[in-house]
């Protein structure tokens, strides 16, 4: 599986791995998780359908972070990606901690970006 990032993605994740260094480390293991389920395979992973586009996008609900201790899955972090079957690749788009309630996806970033 290749793995990219627009830059956007990489402009937050910047951000957030100044609160929350385990981030690289965080995010590489769940490249490892990609490689066997790129579509998840439990309820952490869900497909967003409602964007109106031909891309298959998902949002990683579940993200464990080693600095949030204690938090386990439930770190509020949440990850947009998207998943290319043909080309066995995956981009990832967005990156955010939910802070109160959770919030929706860039739906005017993943339309910029994918068809």
């Amino acid at each position: 599986m290749n793995f990219s990032t627009i830059p956007e993605f990489d402009r937050e994740f910047k951000r957030l791995l100044k609160s929350w260094p385990s981030l690289e480390e965080d995010l590489e293991i769940l490249k490892q998780f990609l490689n066997s389920f790129p579509c998840g395979h439990t309820d952490s992973v869900v497909r967003i359908s409602n964007l109106g586009i031909k891309s298959e996008v998902y949002k990683v609900r579940h993200f464990r972070c080693k600095d949030m201790k204690g938090r386990g899955g439930r770190s509020g972090i949440r990850i947009i990606y998207a998943y290319f079957p043909d080309e066995q690749k995956i981009e990832f788009i967005e990156i955010y901690h939910k802070d109160k309630g959770d919030r929706d996806c860039d739906g005017d970033r993943i339309k910029r970006y994918y068809p």
